[in-house]
């Protein structure tokens, strides 16, 4: 132990008397190990740490077989009840829809929440206890509307309740209808969704009507199961499917059939595995930054060592043994190392804190990130730890063995040594080409990232967003349905506001949700079962100029109009691909589909966009007129020249006045679709990020070398510059090895960019490295860094002065 606090004491001298090289080395392992933990501590947020309930690796969510991205919902509540009752693998069912909110009031207070509707059972199932008050269960719920019960989370109620232990057994109103607060959740229980956490738990029965919970067609319940003890997943998902093939065949217009499975919950449901691939792949990402930072300090600590090759040969002329000496280097990689980890872990600490108290970013009226819980764990400090360890011994192995091999004779003379010679490829030359390889890698990742984002934001998405503004409008508190005349009164009003070009309205916005599974059948079909049917499009619900508003190319035919009543013939509007899946290349405008239990005529096709998510293919679309629906309820979309924050103060006044009760919000449509767009902004800023800090290991790596191969050889280049050697013989020699790295490494890190675009894939939507702008971009940027990083050391070999040098020796 005393030898040991020598040594350290001994290394922290060492270190002090070499400022710039301790500040370089403790930068970039801070830049590494920080990095690392910084993406461990997501990694641990949202794919380690287990849910928050009891028995969490019992939990399943229920998922129909096919893949489906952004999607939670599974069933209705009627096959719910079936599943429940019929199955005979599972302990228990229960279900919740995530699309409960509205106003909350009480007393003089109004908050606009966004919660859960659960079935009694949830809390049960989870096995999770109430920080205050009680919970509702089964026993509580005995069909439509009986059940006025409320849960709130712990974060509503110290927000808005200021914690008091009095709100339990108080009256609350959820829009228009009053609920008894009943309890309140602990402070680390938010469902089972990592990134989107509920205001409030209230029950299934008091959310939906008593009509809508005997439909089957709809699918709002996002179903969990817990296992019994001794069945396997593989023999619940028989199970399942077995229930839903005789569903199909008691319900044949209404269930499919379609066999179950089983996944994990916390992670949007199948986008977990989009998650994943993206998080393990930026921990590789992140592991070759650091793998990058360790190849780089090794070389300045062999270079360091070959400098100090006379101190270490005299150390042992006087006794001291080999081992000795190899213990006190890999001492002060330690300390260095140790001192570069607590900085990148004090970094990476105060950004997952930030991360922790904020959230991911979220955007607009549906945040799909809003929340996370992320917080600096032991295991967190545990990985930091290791890292800090395993890149000490990393790069101080090299010295290590470097003394372990030398000579201590030839040290003995003037000069550092170079035992290698200059034609072989020596340790640091491997090391320097890693460090390119890698830097060349993660800067293809990022302009492949960047392409990416270029790509996505100039996909063609069957609308215009720019421009165009959106006022959702929540009915919950309005009594009553909102009547045509009135919705065609509010776009009248909004047309005739200053600068106004366009308005109409849509039952959802594109990638905020829709309607999409209901059949279409031929004319002619008797028999409406899903059997029959034809195709399974979206369905969207608008009013006239909103095509017009929304920037929708209309290719052939008309526009709905309000003159389509439920008294005239039922019309609708198409999209391409609709009309070539369903008639191929035969004029679409007057062929008949039956849709929702009506023959309808297509008077019009639009233009194809995207609907769902940036990266799906062309779907079919069904776009049917307002004025022929039963009811409306969903978003306006004006386009207008105006400011967005005085056409947003205008659209609200005027909405405001014509429904008062009315809850709405308005913001940007560019806005609305930032969720969309967040995952390619995610993927070129965390690769941006990589190749920046990996850009930035290559330049100290090039200089370093540079700059000591220039230190090594002066007197050569001075005798050379003596004897008359042309400027770009005395660069060649000066910093012609660096640059021939730099080519062979850079070559190399190219084709190996070219072999890791399934890594790539897993972040990035359509990577593509063999893109002729993204290898003309790595050339030229890895070209910049040789530049930069050699100019200093070549500049420092055209000045030597040989006459200057001479009079020294």
């Amino acid at each position: 132990m005393k030898d040991l606090l020598l040594d350290i004491r001994y290394a922290l001298r060492a270190l002090w008397k070499s400022p710039a090289f301790t500040l370089v080395a403790v930068l970039t392992l801070m830049l590494g190990i920080g990095a690392n933990v910084l993406v461990f501590g997501v990694v641990n947020a949202v794919l380690l740490r287990p849910l928050d309930v009891s028995e969490p690796q019992n939990l399943y969510e229920l998922r129909f077989k096919p893949w489906t991205n952004w999607k939670l919902l599974t069933t209705s509540y009627p096959a719910f009840e079936d599943y429940q009752q019929r199955n005979t693998t599972f302990s228990g069912l229960a279900g919740y829809d995530g699309y409960s909110g509205g106003r909350l009031r009480w007393g003089d207070t109004v908050k606009s929440v966004s919660g859960y509707s659960a079935t009694g059972n949830y809390f049960d199932l989870l096995g999770v206890q109430p920080e205050l008050g009680r919970f509702f269960h089964e026993a509580d719920v005995h069909g439509p509307n009986s059940a006025p019960y409320m849960v709130l989370s712990d974060s509503l109620w110290r927000s808005a309740f200021n914690a008091d232990p009095g709100v339990v057994g108080t009256t609350v109103r959820l829009g228009k209808d009053p609920f008894t607060v009943l309890g309140v959740a602990p402070p680390r229980f938010h469902g089972t969704e990592q990134f989107v956490w509920p205001d409030y738990w209230i029950p299934v029965v008091n959310h939906f009507g008593a009509e809508y919970l005997r439909d089957r067609t709809g699918h709002p319940l996002t179903v969990l199961g817990r296992l019994k003890p001794g069945v396997t997943p593989r023999q619940a998902t028989e199970n399942l499917s077995s229930i839903a093939a005789q569903l199909a065949k008691e319900y044949p217009k209404t269930d499919t059939g379609v066999p179950l499975r089983l996944i994990r919950p916390g992670l949007y449901a199948d986008e977990g595995d989009l998650i994943r691939g993206f998080l393990y792949s930026v921990t590789a990402l992140a592991l070759l930054v650091l793998l990058a930072a360790c190849a780089n300090l090794a070389s300045l600590f062999a270079a360091r060592a070959a400098d100090r090759s006379r101190e270490l040969a005299l150390r042992v002329a006087l006794g001291a043994s080999r081992w000795r000496l190899v213990r006190q280097l890999l001492t002060e990689a330690m300390v260095l190392s140790l001192l570069g980890g607590a900085a990148g872990m004090v970094a990476a600490g105060l950004l997952l804190g930030a991360l922790g108290q904020r959230g991911l970013p979220g955007y607009g009226m549906h945040s799909a990130y809003s929340d996370l819980a992320v917080y600096v764990d032991v295991r967190v400090y545990l990985v930091a730890l290791i890292l800090t360890l395993v890149s000490g011994l990393l790069f101080g192995m090299i010295p290590a063995r470097q003394v372990w091999q030398g000579n201590p004779l030839q040290a003995m003379k003037r000069g550092p040594v170079d035992v290698t010679p200059r034609r072989r490829l020596a340790l640091r030359d491997l090391l320097l080409g890693a460090q390119i390889v890698i830097c060349t890698l993660l800067v293809i990742a990022s302009l492949v990232a960047v392409r990416g984002m270029v790509r996505l934001l100039h996909a063609p998405l069957g609308f215009q967003p720019q421009g165009a503004m959106l006022a959702e409008m929540d009915p919950s508190e309005i009594e009553g349905d909102v009547p045509i005349e009135k919705t065609k009164a509010m776009i009248d009003a909004l047309r005739s506001l200053p600068e106004v070009t366009a308005a109409g309205t849509l039952s959802k916005v594109p990638f905020t949700g829709g309607i999409r599974g209901i059949p279409v059948f031929p004319p002619g079909t008797t028999e409406l079962t899903l059997n029959n049917s034809v195709l399974a499009p979206y369905r969207f619900t608008i009013s006239p100029g909103y095509l017009e508003a929304a920037g929708t190319r209309l290719l052939r035919g008309r526009d709905v109009s309000w003159r389509d009543t439920a008294k005239t013939p039922y019309v609708a509007i198409v999209n391409e691909t609709f009309s070539r899946k369903m008639w191929g290349d035969t004029l679409a405008i007057g062929q008949r589909f039956i849709f929702l239990d009506h023959l309808r005529e297509v008077v019009g096709v639009a233009e194809d966009g995207k609907y769902h998510a940036i990266q799906d293919p062309p779907q079919p679309v069904v776009y049917l007129p307002l004025s022929q629906s039963e009811q409306w309820f969903g978003t306006f979309v004006v386009r207008s020249s105006r400011a967005q924050n005085e056409m947003a103060a205008a659209l609200e006044r005027t909405l405001s006045g014509l429904e008062p009760n009315a809850i709405i919000t308005v913001q940007s449509w560019p806005e609305a679709m930032a969720n969309a767009l967040f995952p390619a902004q995610a993927a070129a800023v965390t690769l941006g990020v990589m190749g920046l800090l990996a850009a930035m290991v290559a330049v100290t790596g090039i200089f370093g070398m540079a700059a000591y191969n220039v230190s090594r050889r002066i007197k050569d280049l001075a005798i050379r510059v003596a004897l008359g050697a042309r400027p770009k013989h005395v660069m060649s020699a000066a910093v012609g090895r660096p640059i021939v790295l730099l080519a062979i490494g850079s070559l190399a890190g190219l084709l190996l960019g070219v072999f890791a675009s399934r890594l790539l894939g897993q972040i990035v939507y359509q990577a593509n490295p063999r893109d002729p702008v993204v290898v003309v971009g790595a050339v030229l940027t890895m070209a910049l860094l040789g530049l930069a990083a050699s100019a200093i050391p070549a500049l420092r070999a055209l000045a030597v002065d040989p006459s200057k040098l001479m009079r020294e020796e």
